[in-house]
């Protein structure tokens, strides 16, 4: 179900740079990784019991020429949301690609 190219993490929020299979829809990859992810994280003892992620997420497509790029955003991660926050960041993307969005549906 896809292969995971490099992976990044602050502490409320990860990226993923994924080469996504051609049978699954984004939506059903997103919903694999994240009960994958939580049924793991709620083994590793009892204070992950009320782990859950929240109900959105962001999903971008990366153009072979610009992965260089993006995974070296993944590896800066923590230093650059020192400088921006994740909302800040996220709303940039929209704004960068035209993308309109509802705020009220986009943060939990």
């Amino acid at each position: 179900a896809g292969v995971l190219l490099k992976a990044g993490s602050v502490c409320d929020h990860v990226h993923l740079l994924i080469s996504p299979p051609r049978t699954v829809s984004p939506a059903d990859l997103i919903q694999e990784i994240k009960t994958g992810s939580s049924k793991w994280l709620k083994t590793r003892g009892p204070h992950y019991a009320n782990f859950h992620w929240q109900s959105g997420y962001g999903i971008f497509s990366v153009s072979p020429s610009h992965r260089p790029a993006g995974e070296t955003y993944l590896a800066n991660q923590a230093e650059h949301l020192r400088k921006v926050t994740l909302q800040d960041e996220y709303r940039k993307l929209l704004r960068k690609y035209g993308l309109e969005h509802d705020e009220r549906y986009v943060w939990d």
